[in-house]
């Protein structure tokens, strides 16, 4: 088998949660479906993810989408079951859903980090636990669980002042990212050698219209000198999902332009 061959994904069937997102989660399932794989995305909008998936269909690529709340374990269970019962298995399950708060840590309450464990935690650990049997039982699969540069390093406030950026900071987001790497870790180490791999990948700072201060501050530091835009995560999560990454497991890939070099 030639190089190239080895980054195809055609026959594969490969889930993503929050697969249709404006950020990272289309831009996975873009890559995991031009590599050939059958693409399912999931989330709680169902409307979005069929919309998502008929303009995939369109471009001549097999695209499914689906509902799914990763804050409730039932939801979780429908969708295993929809998946295997239409599709017979998974081969690839990528996790890039989180549960959102929209304010800053000094203003987030117990109840608010309850609802972020459920779904950053809970939900990552359940989907997770639902899928790894049927990929147990085929002696093969991949799960890619998609952390972030703060789930190394912490927040840099000095790129924010000047901006409303800084009190929306959530420090909630460095514990759950965090714990994501050690837990892949931790699924890399006990199904190994059952066939099953487990990687992440940690993406930089995501290009979103931030205001101009920290645009400056933040491209200034960055060694490629720019932020992350929907491209810079494809080949990352091709390789991984792929025979090309078949000896690579139990790793947190790095796609920050260089941000953790420093």
């Amino acid at each position: 088998m030639g190089i190239l061959d080895r980054f195809s994904l055609k026959g594969r069937i490969a889930l993503v949660t929050a697969g249709a997102g404006p950020q990272f989660g289309s831009s996975i399932s873009e890559a995991l479906a031009e590599a050939g794989a059958t693409l399912i995305t999931a989330s709680r909008s169902l409307e979005r993810n069929r919309g998502f998936a008929e303009n995939l269909q369109s471009q001549g690529y097999d695209a499914h989408g689906m509902e799914l709340d990763v804050t409730e374990p039932e939801s979780i269970t429908h969708l295993h079951h929809q998946i295997i019962e239409h599709f017979g298995r998974l081969d690839v399950l990528v996790s890039s859903a989180r549960a959102e708060l929209s304010q800053g840590f000094e203003d987030q309450t117990p109840d608010d980090w309850l609802y972020s464990a459920k779904g950053d935690m809970v939900g990552l650990i359940a989907i997770t636990k639902a899928f790894l049997p049927d990929m147990v039982r085929q002696q093969r699969g991949s799960i890619i669980n998609i952390s972030s540069i703060y789930g190394v390093v912490g927040n840099d406030p000095n790129l924010y002042v000047g901006t409303e950026l800084l009190q929306l900071q959530q420090p909630h987001y460095n514990f759950v990212k965090a714990g994501m790497i050690n837990f892949t870790r931790f699924i890399a180490n006990y199904y190994g050698k059952k066939g099953v791999r487990a990687n992440c990948i940690s993406p930089g700072g995501y290009f979103n219209n931030q205001p101009e201060p920290f645009l400056k501050r933040y491209c200034e530091r960055v060694p490629v000198g720019r932020m992350m835009n929907n491209e810079d995560v494809k080949g990352a999560v091709v390789f991984l999902a792929s025979d090309a990454s078949e000896y690579v497991t139990g790793t947190n890939l790095m796609v920050d332009g260089g941000w953790t070099a420093l």
